[in-house]
């Protein structure tokens, strides 16, 4: 719709985890790292824990697609009000079982124990990723538990990852569940962005998506997006998608804080939507020292948390 008008290749802010737009905040890289080992050296569960929208997804896809992982086959349940026949059914169904494997859990143990056995002999690693695991049932749990058991002497067989919000951490340390917490043997937890991470990370998808980031959005509009998403990566991308339809209705640039101002008032966002807004540095008029480049060379400056305000006009 706009990308013409912006000069883009493509769209910059889609909410799907494409990983040609990847930035990493230094907590997104430590918990990158840490799924990429827990995944490819057969830790029994990892657990990543961070708000919706934190870009927990877009972590898990950016680890099962790298270099590290890449002898990983992935099974990935994102329905965490199964019952427990159905959870076994979709495990089963899942790793290319037999009907029959569906009908139990001894079944379904006969079937994937060997199965990941054979796995490992042929240098292969099967995994279980489960997503909104703060809202499985206290069963499930303890089945998930339970499969984080299977094992030779020497390796564990079935590496899984539980992902979920803030209430997860809550879940792990509910008495019943203590058990399945001995078992946790990573475990990572994402946090908004800073303002610099926010302003780095929209100029990063800005040049990945063929354009400068000074000639579409403002310092003060980059400030503006910040507080009224708090930070959130999702809500960035929504904010800044919309900014850039407002602009083009009114074939406006760059895009400044009085049309995001619009966009936050149109969808309602705010301090109130998630929880108190983190602090910020003062932006002010003068442009802060550092700016990113949508490279290896910017991710470095993000781990480092170089701002990035130099990037953006100052109005």
């Amino acid at each position: 719709m706009y990308q013409e008008f912006y000069g883009f290749r493509e769209l910059p802010f889609e909410i799907t985890p494409h990983p040609k737009f990847l930035f990493l905040s230094p907590l997104h890289r430590e918990a990158l790292g840490n799924l990429q080992y827990g995944l490819s050296s057969s830790k029994a569960i990892t657990v990543l824990i961070g708000e919706a929208g934190t870009g927990k997804t877009t972590l898990l896809h950016a680890a099962l697609a790298s270099d590290r992982c890449r002898h990983v086959n992935c099974v990935h349940i994102n329905s965490p009000t199964l019952t427990r026949a159905e959870f076994i059914e979709t495990l089963a169904l899942r790793f290319g079982l037999s009907q029959h494997a569906t009908e139990s859990k001894a079944a379904l143990l006969d079937e994937l124990e060997p199965l990941l056995r054979e796995g490992r002999t042929l240098g292969k690693v099967f995994a279980l990723v489960v997503d909104e695991a703060q809202s499985l049932s206290t069963e499930l749990l303890e089945e998930v538990r339970l499969l984080a058991n299977c094992e030779t002497e020497s390796d564990k067989l079935l590496p899984i990852v539980l992902a979920g919000q803030p209430e997860l951490r809550d879940r792990l340390n509910e008495r019943g569940l203590r058990q399945l917490k001995q078992r946790v043997t990573l475990r990572c937890e994402l946090q908004p962005f800073k303002l610099e991470e926010t302003a780095m990370y929209i100029a990063t998808r800005l040049r990945a998506a063929g354009s400068d980031a000074s000639r579409i959005f403002t310092r003060e509009a980059v400030t503006l997006i910040h507080e009224s998403s708090l930070g959130i990566p999702r809500t960035i991308n929504v904010i800044c998608d919309n900014a850039l339809v407002t602009g083009f209705g009114l074939e406006r640039r760059p895009i400044d804080r009085e049309m995001v101002a619009d966009v936050v008032r149109d969808f309602d966002l705010g301090a109130d939507a998630v929880g108190s807004p983190r602090p910020i540095v003062d932006s002010g008029d003068e442009p802060v020292r550092g700016a990113a480049k949508a490279d290896d060379e910017s991710q470095a400056d993000a781990s480092r948390s170089r701002p990035l305000f130099s990037a953006f006009r100052g109005h």
